[in-house]
């Protein structure tokens, strides 16, 4: 078995990455010390896979702490790296605790990735990278506009930093720009679990229709889009998920050639908050109580993706719809909260 780190691996986007890699061959061992995660998601895992995942809770911000789990898994072939704080808004709030952990973070895994000869490594980076671009519509060559926010900042560095590390290392790299991933497995057996206050838009329309939230806020309806508010690829996490299994292919057929790669995942469709909001509605037969509110600050006017690069070089194709998403995101809430829909 070859065995794949996953950092983050309690979180949303890491949980479903397990499942993909464990389907498809992989031994799968975690770093997630739990901080914007539950331990529990792998309990669910293993109700999907038959397999039990070990997650060692770890402050990737502690070299050392980091190192002894490399040193107890010599044999790490791959290692996947979501770990990271990932609210706009509170990074625009925070921006010193989101440069702290997100580039410490990535350091200190890299630093163990060089030391123990890891030769491949995926970095769960972000379309925020790409700023307020000139076109809705971006490539992997789009040239990148000043972050919108810190957290848009830390990817930008971050991928910098991959980039400038690879050459001087026995390892080769994937850089993997999500676009907006939403919807739960479709087991429901995992999905996403926000602390706090919910600060992306599905989650924030589940809890809003469970009655969690007495009401949500769409932030702007007067940017320059066809309703006025800001458009967005939302893309199925299981969709996401499988692209890390098939980039970790990628470089294993890649294996010699100390290559830095980047790629869009994101379905190719822009969609306004209020289109989701109104599939969300018809789909799963839920009036939803939102309110027009001011523009938020972090927030990039429209952006979605062009996927022809991953579709070619990695194979992949994102498989769900926008009605898959919204229904599973649905189906996670209600089980979340014990409740059937009506």
């Amino acid at each position: 078995m070859k065995i794949i780190l996953v950092t983050g691996g309690c979180g949303y986007i890491g949980s479903h990455t397990i499942v993909d890699l464990l389907q498809n061959g992989y031994d799968v061992i975690s770093i997630d010390n739990n901080s914007r995660s539950n331990e529990n998601i792998l309990d669910g895992v293993e109700k999907i896979t038959g397999k039990k995942v070990k997650n060692y809770k770890v402050n990737l911000c502690i070299y050392d702490d980091v190192y002894a789990v490399f040193q107890e898994n010599p044999t790490i072939e791959g290692i996947i790296h979501f770990a990271a704080y990932k609210a706009v808004g509170e990074s625009v709030e925070n921006p010193m605790m989101y440069f702290d952990n997100n580039i410490n973070s990535l350091i200190n895994i890299l630093k163990c990735a060089q030391d123990m000869n890891v030769p491949h490594f995926v970095f769960s980076s972000s379309c925020t990278v790409y700023g307020n671009p000139d076109e809705m519509q971006v490539t992997e060559n789009t040239p990148q506009k000043k972050a919108a926010s810190p957290y848009g900042l830390t990817k930008q560095i971050g991928e910098s930093i991959v980039e400038n590390i690879v050459p001087k290392c026995n390892t080769n790299a994937v850089l993997l720009r999500y676009f907006n991933p939403v919807g739960a497995h479709a087991s429901n057996a995992i999905g996403e679990l926000p602390i706090g206050t919910p600060q992306n838009l599905i989650p924030a329309i589940t809890q809003t229709a469970i009655g969690k939230l007495p009401q949500m806020t769409v932030y702007g309806t007067d940017y320059d889009t066809r309703d006025g508010s800001c458009v967005r690829d939302f893309i199925h996490v299981s969709d996401i998920a499988h692209a890390h299994t098939l980039a970790l292919q990628y470089l294993e057929k890649n294996s010699a050639s100390n290559l830095c790669e980047i790629f869009n995942l994101g379905t190719g469709d822009g969609y306004t908050v209020l289109e989701v909001i109104k599939t969300f509605e018809k789909e799963n037969n839920v009036q939803l109580n939102y309110v027009i509110g001011q523009r938020r600050e972090g927030d990039v006017i429209a952006i979605y993706a062009n996927n022809s690069k991953a579709q070619k070089e990695l194979g992949w194709q994102p498989l769900l719809t926008l009605k898959d998403m919204v229904k599973t995101a649905w189906q996670w809430e209600l089980k979340l909260n014990n409740k059937t829909a009506v």
